[in-house]
């Protein structure tokens, strides 16, 4: 409970940075006043710098989310987010990927193959089709008719991961390390979730992964299900999971996340609760499993919790004082303890 302590006191800090006017000074007028960014593990420093600059040109919160997980499918190398991820068993790499806006339009791909920025194509198909969903094939045909080109993304080094996994082929994903991490390690932690609230306080937010390395062909994950991976409501805000998807997609976990918002917990409870759930309904899996929750309140307020120690999320803001923070995540478990 410390940690969580620990955390509760840092989002209460930072609330308090956003509203309180340096002493002795008139508080200067802002246009991104009430705006923030918060994105999960590290590299979500870098996410969040590249949606900023989105906010800060006077973009809305879904341009803002959709730069950010653009940075991250293109400009960060990641063994489980965009061009640089781990294929699945058979050697392939396949993207997915999500967008939402807080007044419901939302798009995914899943299963892509050979499209950078999925993303984007998530977002082409949120606002060029009457879809919610497109997958493998016919996701890539789409994306190549709106103008996206196919371009091999599998790096060497990605290639010779897979072939150095096939000496034993065991899938056993593992949970995360458990310590900060310097933004810009390129460890192995899975989604980026990105959520963002603009200065005329709309909501949006966007998932992009690789998924799992060596999963199977065709396997796909919570990032691109809207509800799992990813949930928006403009009443009340926005969630984004990462850890094992398939424990998302069981418990609809994000828009459980929303849904306890809206009866009343904050963000951190929210996060705090769907992870007791996720925990009762399996609890032996508790020990192997990691499930993390990031969650964006529309009064602003960010909340974040996961089952074992390790999660870091990164909060960019307009207040005064330090602009981009990592924070840990509180924690229902450590792992030495489940």
């Amino acid at each position: 409970m410390a940690t969580r302590r620990r955390f509760l006191q840092s989002s209460l800090a930072a609330g308090a940075a956003l509203a309180l006017p340096v002493a002795g000074t008139a508080a200067p007028a802002s246009p991104l006043k009430g705006a923030r960014v918060v994105s999960t593990w590290d590299f979500g420093v870098g996410a969040n710098a590249a949606a900023w600059k989105v906010l800060s040109g006077g973009g809305s919160a879904l341009d803002a989310v959709e730069a950010g997980a653009r940075w991250a499918e293109s400009d960060l190398c990641n063994p489980t987010v965009g061009r640089c991820g781990n294929p699945d068993r058979d050697g392939v790499l396949t993207l997915d990927a999500s967008i939402m806006a807080g007044d419901g339009r939302c798009g995914a791909v899943a299963a892509l193959e050979d499209i950078d920025h999925p993303v984007s194509v998530a977002r082409a198909v949120m606002e060029k089709s009457p879809h919610v969903m497109l997958v493998g094939e016919g996701a890539q045909q789409f994306a190549l008719a709106n103008g996206f080109r196919k371009t091999p993304l599998l790096t060497d080094s990605a290639r010779q991961a897979w072939q150095e996994w096939l000496k034993t082929s065991q899938y056993a994903p593992q949970i995360n390390a458990e310590r900060r991490l310097r933004p810009g390690d390129s460890h192995n932690h899975d989604t980026l979730g990105i959520l963002a609230m603009d200065a005329q306080g709309r909501l949006a937010g966007a998932c992009t992964t690789s998924g799992m390395a060596w999963k199977m062909h065709g396997r796909v994950g919570d990032s691109p299900i809207i509800g799992a991976g990813l949930y928006v409501d403009q009443e009340v805000g926005a969630a984004t999971a990462s850890g094992v998807g398939e424990e998302m997609i069981r418990n609809a976990a994000s828009f459980l996340v929303v849904e306890l918002m809206r009866q009343g917990h904050s963000p951190a409870d929210a996060c705090r609760e769907a992870i007791d759930r996720v925990v009762r309904k399996r609890p032996e899996d508790s020990k192997r499993l990691q499930v993390c929750f990031l969650a964006l309140g529309r009064d602003g307020r960010v909340g974040a919790f996961a089952l074992h120690r390790g999660f870091v999320y990164a909060l960019q803001d307009g207040g005064p004082g330090p602009h981009d923070v990592l924070h840990d995540a509180g924690s229902v478990y450590t792992t030495e303890q489940k």
